[in-house]
């Protein structure tokens, strides 16, 4: 259930890294809130920080320090098990890469997890052709990966992320390896959504067509937020 708890809460976050002897400061000190129903765009260049914060906003990784806070729960006070229920029932995840499974349909990838869960065969068909549906894939839903154009196998990736109904959805870079045309179809899907269903998104991203068009663009630098812009529902 939600709470009137922010979606994601962080309280002085720090994460480094060892490259051979060298300690990296990946985070420093990140103080950060997302509302609930929130787009929020992560800025940066390579290396600022955000897909770090990202994947710990996601309990894909434990801070070294401070607080990461999931509608009032504590991920890193979590164990391994209720982290692993958490991102595989309330926080969908979209990566630039895809994460398809080759050898399975559009359908097939988006049932997986259901399928996982155990949930019944006529629940499962309901839910996955709404989902692929929702992101205009009604006609595709039985073409492999290899059949779909770039941005065919995102919006399959997107339905993924949005089967279980999740409280947010974190996407890492998802517009990279698409031409501009298509990423900003996808960005305009995800707005979408996010203005019908109210589910929060925080997106990472460095192409600064897509930061100008996010209500919210929080920019990053050497592992530091520098600048928070709100500019309201577009």
């Amino acid at each position: 259930m939600l709470t009137s708890a922010p979606a994601f809460e962080t309280r002085r976050l720090s994460k480094n890294y060892l490259q051979g002897r060298i300690v990296v400061e990946a985070l420093a000190g990140i103080d950060l809130t997302v509302t609930q129903g929130e787009f929020m765009v992560l800025a940066g260049s390579s290396g600022s920080g955000k897909s770090t914060l990202l994947h710990l906003l996601g309990g894909l990784d434990r801070p070294d320090c401070g607080e990461v806070l999931f509608a009032g729960k504590d991920l890193a006070a979590c164990s391994e098990s209720e982290r692993t229920f958490i991102r595989r029932s309330r926080i969908g995840f979209v990566f630039q890469s895809f994460n398809l499974v080759p050898v399975l349909s559009a359908y097939e990838n988006v049932e997986y997890g259901l399928w996982l869960d155990g949930m019944a065969k006529r629940e499962r068909r309901q839910r996955v052709e709404e989902a692929l549906h929702s992101v205009g894939l009604a006609d595709r839903m039985h073409h492999r990966p290899d059949h779909l154009s770039g941005g065919q196998r995102q919006r399959v990736a997107l339905a993924r992320a949005l089967i279980h109904q999740p409280v947010a959805v974190l996407a890492d870079e998802p517009t990279a390896s698409l031409d501009s045309r298509t990423g900003a179809a996808i960005v305009q899907l995800l707005l979408d959504i996010n203005a019908s269903r109210g589910t929060t998104f925080v997106f990472a991203t460095h192409d600064p067509e897509i930061i100008a068009r996010a209500p919210r663009a929080v920019r990053m630098a050497d592992g530091r937020i520098v600048d928070d812009v709100r500019r309201g529902a577009l």
